[in-house]
């Protein structure tokens, strides 16, 4: 499970991060410290998202 976690872990967080950035760009926050707080918040979100997801996959299995 844990290979599988670490590459889903690559494409959420990085979509998770993304995300994070177009919400503090579309509130008009277009400074560096909400951008970079915003893809914080995304990486931090995608550690338990990524485990659930791994997760679920590895018990369809």
């Amino acid at each position: 499970m844990r290979r599988l976690a670490v590459i889903l872990f690559a494409i959420i967080s990085t979509t998770l991060m993304g995300v994070g950035i177009i919400v503090v760009l579309t509130m008009g926050l277009d400074t560096l410290r909400p951008i970079l707080a915003g893809a914080a918040t995304g990486l931090v979100l995608s550690i338990p998202v990524t485990y659930l997801v791994a997760k679920k996959i590895v018990s369809l299995n």
